[in-house]
């Protein structure tokens, strides 16, 4: 799914009278695909654009292509001082606008880390070792971000909130659900989330002791009425604030049956998005998958879509698709041999590897075996999936992407 096209297709209409009735036109690009994205915009757009600011992952942006662009390199999946920096020039443009202006901003995945800027009161480093354990932990994303919008000072509206003129949001959705508040924790929307809730996030993730006391101390301030909440639904902070998800999660579904169709295969899409631990939801999507496509024709095609977590035990490198797929490879021996299937992060990364995801079939294990590799659980266990992929030669890398719709899954079964 090109994130370019997609803002070049959502030119029109209401979104083009918005610019069109502004007395000036600031834009913000934030996350994996702002290149693309402000690409895509200052082509297409028929009105002068006055400030122009992406703030993406290095080292992309670290040069512009892009005349009278301000461009902000950043870190993912943990926040840096480019983030910061970027997170506080954005700031900057939304409070210098006047009343008749219009802030455009284009999110992506990524944005919740490649914009960052700590509350009050905080650090960077407490925030970077607060997401470090709640994705140690397994956090979700939306537990995730839900702690940081609590610990931010950009996210969770406040960046709309500190607008002086109106607010449009074009944003591609990374998040299971396309939730507005969670793409790039939600900086220009409500946030009716709250302080206590982050509290109990920390709580079921590993407990309040293992996050920094600062974060800890600040969160406890807000949920006591000490720290004004983000702007929550009805604010009137946000009363001309609009948002919109040009690129849902699932869209990546959708080039990957058109390609499927084209190449001669029958397809089925798993509606159910995937979740959960990712070697747990491995297992289980294979046993749950072959029970649904018996009496389906071959050769066939199956597809899902999601974003699983992994819960950090050992010291090892590899991401949530490399250990979903090698959880996928202990159940396929049940399959029968016409089998492949791979699962790879949309945006070309999985976790902190060079590899997309990797690919399995019913010979992976076998292979390991004569390759004198471990168990599969060896590798499980030690968080290093990445290793046993690579000796194997079945990591899958693409390079990044530029965009990010959460995680694809393919499985190709012959007849």
């Amino acid at each position: 799914m090109n994130a370019g096209r997609l803002v070049a297709r959502a030119l029109d209409g209401e979104i083009a009278n918005a610019l069109a009735r502004a007395a000036a036109v600031d834009v913000v690009a934030a996350g994996k695909a702002a290149s693309a994205m402000l690409g895509a915009l200052v082509s297409a757009a028929e009105v002068p654009l006055r400030r122009r600011l992406a703030i993406g992952p290095r080292p992309e942006t670290s040069a512009s292509p892009l005349p009278g662009t301000e461009w902000c390199g950043a870190g993912h999946p943990l926040p840096d001082e480019g983030s910061v920096a970027g997170a506080r020039r954005a700031l900057e443009i939304a409070l210098s606008a006047d009343p008749n202006d219009l802030l455009l901003v284009l999110l992506s995945g990524g944005g919740s880390s490649l914009m960052a800027m700590p509350a009050s009161g905080l650090t960077l480093e407490a925030k970077q070792q607060t997401a470090r354990t709640l994705m140690e932990q397994g956090a979700d994303i939306y537990e995730l971000n839900t702690v940081r919008k609590h610990v931010s000072a950009i996210k969770g509206g406040r960046l709309a909130a500190a607008a002086r003129g109106a607010v449009l949001t074009l944003a591609v959705s990374d998040v299971v659900g396309d939730d507005l508040s969670v793409i790039a924790s939600g900086p220009t929307v409500p946030d009716d989330s709250t302080f206590a809730d982050a509290l109990d996030v920390l709580s079921r993730r590993g407990g309040v002791d293992a996050y920094p006391t600062q974060v800890v101390g600040h969160l406890r301030r807000g949920a006591a009425a000490g720290i004004p909440e983000t702007p929550k639904t009805g604010d009137t902070r946000l009363a001309k604030a609009t948002a919109h998800v040009i690129g849902p999660q699932r869209g990546a579904i959708e080039g990957a049956r058109r390609a499927a169709e084209r190449l001669g295969y029958h397809v089925h899409v798993v509606r159910e998005p995937i979740t959960g631990e990712a070697r747990l939801a491995g297992r289980a999507h294979v046993a749950d998958v072959f029970v649904a496509v018996r009496q389906m024709p071959r050769p066939l095609c199956i597809i899902s879509s999601g974003e699983t977590t992994v819960t950090v035990t050992g010291s090892g490198r590899g991401g949530r698709n490399q250990e979903f797929t090698l959880a996928m490879a202990q159940s396929l021996d049940e399959t029968g041999p016409s089998v492949v299937a791979a699962s790879i992060g949309t945006d070309g990364i999985d976790g902190p590897t060079d590899a997309a995801g990797a690919m399995v079939d019913p010979s992976t294990l076998s292979r390991a075996r004569a390759a004198g590799l471990a168990a599969a659980e060896t590798y499980l266990a030690a968080n290093n999936t990445y290793e046993f992929f690579d000796r194997l030669g079945d990591l899958i890398r693409t390079g990044p992407t530029n965009t990010n719709v959460g995680d694809l899954q393919v499985m190709l079964v012959g007849g």
